[in-house]
């Protein structure tokens, strides 16, 4: 199952990439043309979701096959490395909402403070130049407009999506009890809301006390 759905994630996202690129005209007022970019900024979240549940090992059981779906989807999001995505991951779920996390900013809890440092924390040169060369690449079929509309702002729109409601609202200060020992809240049960927002990780104490759950399974956790 959890190879089925990433496929049907990464197929969904690159079609209606695609899709857009081909047949949607940017027209800034018509609304079909925002819900085109909302469509591809939900699918591209639901792409990160999916190499954040192959950090896991919740893909596939197979090990090789279950970190490919996780390079892949990566990969696709914006050339961020499995690798290192991983072993952050590993000290924000071993040090949540502490100085050793690597996610969680103690500095400040200002919400674009906070974005910002968490972007710069995962940006780096290589990405930049992969993307780079990719846009240049993609600009012998495409228009620079279509790229930043469909390719582009999508992606910007996904990241602050997954930072909003998966590290700024479950980590932001102040800790209460009930947010302990994970130092985490959790979204009102709300599995519809909870599956819009971001593919159930609103109920983010929930996956941190079961890390091995897949993100499709999770909001069997929530009591």
């Amino acid at each position: 199952m959890g190879i089925f759905i990433a496929l049907t994630i990464i197929i969904f996202w690159l079609g209606h990439l695609l899709y857009s690129l081909f047949y949607v005209e940017p027209d800034f007022l018509s609304p079909i043309f925002y819900l085109h970019v909302l469509i591809q900024a939900y699918l591209y979240t639901g792409l990160f979701i999916t190499g954040h549940d192959a950090m896991h090992g919740t893909v596939a059981k197979n090990r090789k096959l279950n970190n490919f779906f996780g390079h892949l989807s990566t990969t696709l999001f914006a050339f961020l490395s499995f690798r290192v995505l991983s072993k952050k991951h590993y000290l924000h779920h071993r040090f949540p909402g502490t100085e050793q996390d690597p996610d969680f900013s103690p500095r400040s809890n200002n919400f674009f403070v906070w974005w910002f440092i968490f972007m710069k924390n995962y940006t780096t040169w290589w990405q930049i130049l992969f993307m780079a060369i990719a846009f240049n690449i993609l600009l012998i079929w495409f228009s620079e407009f279509q790229l930043i509309t469909f390719w582009v702002v999508p992606a910007i729109l996904a990241t602050l999506q997954l930072f909003f409601f998966g590290t700024y609202l479950p980590h932001r200060r102040p800790v209460s009890e009930q947010m302990k020992p994970h130092n985490s809240r959790t979204q009102i049960k709300n599995h519809l809301l909870a599956m819009l927002s971001c593919y159930f990780f609103g109920y983010h104490w929930e996956h941190h006390e079961s890390p091995t759950t897949p993100w499709w399974k999770l909001y069997q956790m929530k009591k």
